[in-house]
């Protein structure tokens, strides 16, 4: 993860320039802008991390909260808050303590700030370094059941349909596709004829997921040429135990 930093105020005053200095001196390229949601929204190169510098004002902005909410959790950005514990308080009625990576008092020690953000970039950068999965699925209980055993180890995704899923490859590059075989609307099959059609996608690496482990079926599975096919069915070490060797032995 770079040391990038998107530091968002209601205005700019002495406080504001003493982080974008402070965090300058510690190698972190800080870039500036109006909270407002036309102003974040011209931000094309969105930084990682984001420094939300509250005011009485600007914490009870339900509008841009909200928006900002979003934001954080579709990019998946990291979000640090500054502020009293008032405006603390009333920013949480909006933007949910559980959006917030780390909280800062006011005054604010700079140097602080920047050992937190340190710290978040040591995290990502070693989230980075995983091999990225993605789940497709149509049964919500399954999914969750797959991210949970593989998230310590694994950067897992979820698509809760086969077309969910070929719209996330459209832009996100993953290691490996778990892919339900018996999905309505659009099989598994069919889903993955239209990853092998995509330059993009068609090396990905595709596992079948299956409940069926009868000979017919497992055949049906065997000549789509997966890389290998998962019994749903499997004990939670056998899950790890598979998707572990797989990646050893490439």
């Amino acid at each position: 993860m770079e040391k990038q930093v998107l530091l968002i105020g209601r205005s700019v005053g002495f406080m504001m320039n003493a982080i974008i200095n402070g965090l300058k001196k510690e190698d972190y390229e800080v870039q500036e802008v109006i909270a407002g949601i036309n102003e974040v929204s011209r931000v094309t190169d969105l930084p990682k991390l984001i420094v939300l510098y509250l005011d009485a004002d600007l914490a009870s902005d339900t509008e841009f909260l909200v928006y900002l909410k979003d934001l954080v959790s579709e990019k998946e950005r990291s979000l640090f808050v500054v502020g009293t514990d008032d405006e603390m308080e009333e920013m949480e009625k909006t933007l949910p303590a559980e959006i917030v990576v780390d909280r800062l008092s006011r005054p604010l020690n700079v140097k602080d700030l920047a050992g937190r953000l340190d710290a978040e970039v040591a995290r990502g950068t070693a989230a980075e370094a995983r091999k990225k999965i993605l789940i497709i699925d149509d049964d919500p209980t399954m999914l969750r059941m797959i991210k949970n055993l593989l998230s310590d180890k694994y950067h897992v995704y979820m698509a809760n349909s086969g077309m969910n899923g070929i719209t996330f490859l459209a832009n996100n590059k993953v290691d490996l596709i778990l892919l339900d075989y018996e999905m309505p609307i659009i099989s598994g099959a069919k889903v993955l004829e239209l990853i092998r059609s995509e330059t993009a996608t068609q090396d990905i690496p595709v596992m079948f997921l299956t409940s069926k482990n009868d000979r017919e079926s497992v055949m049906q599975v065997i000549a789509l040429k997966p890389e290998k096919y998962l019994l749903k069915t499997m004990p939670p070490e056998e899950w790890i135990q598979n998707i572990d060797e797989f990646f050893a032995k490439r």
